[in-house]
C-alpha cells in the first residue's frame, strides 16, 4: 500500500506543479488532489490498523500526512477557504517530515533522503501560502514537477517490483540527483522575465491559492 500511495503522489504532485505554473486550471488539480487525498487517507488508516510490525506507525503517519495535505489543498480551492491555514499546516508537516527523515535514516537511507526532499516542498508551500512569498511560486511549480517523478513515481515502481534499494551509496546518489532537480527548478523558474506573470496566471502551491477564481 505505501508504494501505491507513492504512485498516486507522483501523479498529484505533477498535476499540481503544472497548475502552479499556470499550465492547468487550478480546479482541475484541486479535484485530483481531493481524490488522491481521500484514497490515501483510507489506505493510511488501513496501514495503521495493521499495527504490530516495526515501522508501521511512521509509515501510516507519512501516508496520512500526504493524504491530509492533498485533501486540504483540494477543498481549499474548491471551497475558497483561503491559503494561510493550509500554509501553516504545510509548515508543521515540513517539520514532521524532517523528523521522519531522521527516524528512517538508520534503516532506510533512501527513504530518509526522500523525506528531506518532501520537507523542502512543504517548506516552499509554507513560504508561499502562509508567509506571502508568492515570488517563489515559479520555482515551487518546477520543483513539484521535477521532484514528483524522482521522489514518488520512480521509487513507487521500484518498491512494487521488489527492487527498493536501502544502501547508503544509493541514498547519496539520490540526494545528489534531487539537488540537481532543485537546481534545474531554479534555472527554469528564471526563464520567464520578472514581472511577466500576469495576475490571472499567478500560481499557487498545490493549485490552492484562492487569490483569484479560475475563469
Amino acid at each position: 500500500m505505501p508504494y501505491v500511495c507513492l504512485l498516486l503522489s507522483g501523479a498529484a504532485l505533477l498535476v499540481n506543479g503544472l497548475a502552479t505554473l499556470g499550465h492547468l486550471p487550478r480546479r482541475d488539480a484541486a479535484v485530483l488532489s481531493l481524490m488522491v487525498g481521500t484514497v490515501q487517507l483510507v489506505l493510511g488508516a488501513a496501514v495503521l490498523s495493521l499495527g504490530g510490525a516495526a515501522g508501521t506507525a511512521p509509515t501510516a503517519a507519512g501516508i496520512l500526512l500526504f493524504g491530509l495535505t492533498y485533501a486540504y489543498a483540494g477543498l481549499n480551492t474548491l471551497l475558497g477557504l483561503g491559503a494561510k491555514g493550509l500554509g501553516w499546516f504545510c509548515g508543521m508537516v515540513a517539520l514532521v517530515a524532517v523528523l521522519l527523515a531522521f527516524f528512517w535514516l538508520p534503516a532506510d537511507p533512501l527513504l530518509a533522503v526522500l523525506w528531506l526532499a518532501w520537507a523542502v516542498l512543504w517548506g516552499l508551500m509554507l513560504a508561499s501560502l502562509a508567509l506571502g512569498r508568492s515570488g517563489l511560486d515559479p520555482f515551487m511549480g518546477w520543483a513539484l514537477v521535477l521532484a514528483s517523478q524522482v521522489t514518488a513515481t520512480v521509487p513507487a515502481f521500484l518498491g512494487m517490483a521488489g527492487l527498493w534499494p536501502r544502501s547508503a551509496p544509493v541514498a547519496a546518489g539520490a540526494a545528489g540527483l534531487l539537488g540537481l532537480m532543485f537546481l534545474a527548478a531554479g534555472i527554469l523558474s528564471r526563464r520567464r522575465p520578472a514581472g511577466t506573470w500576469r495576475a490571472a496566471d499567478k500560481p499557487g502551491a498545490l493549485a490552492t491559492l484562492p487569490r483569484e477564481p479560475w475563469r
